[in-house]
């Protein structure tokens, strides 16, 4: 048990030691480069210019640099392939003890975050160098991306390793077959969609660290040592991150960060699920509702708005965005976001483990 512990926590604190050490170096190159918006303002999901939202952010667009999430990452890659390497140079000894890397459960998820995380950064790269603006991967595109990674991994799932159905919130479990590569694919999607919760100082490095710890408990109880190592060492990350979003943030996370993170949510809810003989997926909705809200705050806006000749139901969506344009401070809506990411992670938890 104590091992176990050691094996779970000892990475996370290595990530989150490295990402305090590069995160100057990084910072660095951000302000030197300027490696921001060029032209503020925000396209909303119907196509129109998102006008409430310029007005809270238009000075700090083309302020605040972007790519924060390369500490992430970053911090997660290094961190991995050190323990990996020093278990392959040095086996035996105590460092190799602390490697998490394995084919049977973090191959998968790590190599999705890895894969988001670029994809995000060609997408912020190609949104700072155009002086237009908000002229990165087109969302299309980026979708597709994230459908085709969800197709192979939902096929992997259920062609290579026997998944084939998902378990209850209270118990038992519903054959679905093959319909799993499509539930997968929805997961994924939709988990992606809220990656815009990245849109106020702080507030998406708390919720995302909310999510990762409650998987790496539940992974833990699963005894999936090497899937609550790799749960931990994202929370390291991205309690690193932090450290420097906090408000005033010197620097968001964006694409780069979200991208990679919310596709691993998904790829770990589902290992922790009936390949883990538990609910995994079933707590998902519970354990990351902050996000499940953010998705269907702007869902409901753009029917809205579509249906309804133009009304909306929020000021702004997402629903984060619409607290802070009736007047709540960009700290109370993080602070609050953070207790409630905090709260449904330990009910998530709790009915994960229940017998």
């Amino acid at each position: 048990m104590v091992l176990s512990l050691l094996k779970v926590f000892t990475p996370a604190f290595i990530a989150f030691c490295i990402g305090i050490g590069i995160t100057p170096l990084l910072t660095h190159y951000l302000y030197k480069y300027k490696i921001w918006k060029k032209k503020p303002g925000k396209i909303a999901l119907d196509g129109t210019d998102a006008l409430e939202f310029g007005k809270l952010r238009t000075e700090i667009e083309t302020k605040t640099p972007r790519m924060g999430g390369i500490v992430v990452w970053g911090s997660v890659g290094i961190t991995t392939i050190l323990l990996y390497a020093l278990d392959r140079f040095f086996p035996g000894s105590w460092a190799s003890k602390f490697d998490f890397f394995s084919r049977s459960q973090t191959w998968i998820p790590f190599t999705t975050l890895i894969l988001g995380s670029l994809m995000g950064l060609l997408n912020d790269t190609l949104d700072v160098m155009n002086p237009e603006g908000e002229k990165g991967i087109h969302l299309r595109y980026r979708l597709v991306f994230v459908s085709f990674i969800a197709l192979f991994i939902g096929w992997w799932f259920y062609a290579k390793l026997g998944a084939n159905s998902i378990s209850l919130l209270f118990g038992g479990t519903v054959f679905v077959g093959w319909g799993i590569i499509p539930i997968f694919i929805f997961v994924m999607v939709f988990l992606y969609a809220s990656g815009v919760i990245d849109g106020i100082d702080g507030l998406s490095g708390g919720v995302f660290g909310s999510i990762f710890f409650a998987y790496a408990l539940i992974a833990f109880y699963q005894n999936q040592i090497d899937i609550a190592a790799f749960s931990a060492t994202v929370v390291g990350a991205l309690l690193a991150f932090l450290w420097f979003n906090i408000p005033p943030a010197r620097f968001w996370m964006t694409e780069t960060g979200s991208m990679g993170l919310t596709m691993t949510i998904a790829t770990i809810a589902f290992m922790t699920d009936t390949l883990g003989e538990g609910r995994g997926v079933s707590v998902l909705p519970i354990i990351a509702l902050i996000l499940v809200a953010t998705v269907l705050s702007n869902i409901v806006q753009v029917f809205s708005k579509k249906f309804r000749r133009g009304k909306k139901v929020f000021r702004i969506a997402p629903l984060h965005h619409h607290f802070e344009a009736i007047g709540w401070p960009g700290s109370k809506v993080t602070m609050r976001y953070w207790i409630l990411s905090i709260v449904f992670a330990i009910v998530g938890v709790s009915l994960a483990l229940l017998k």
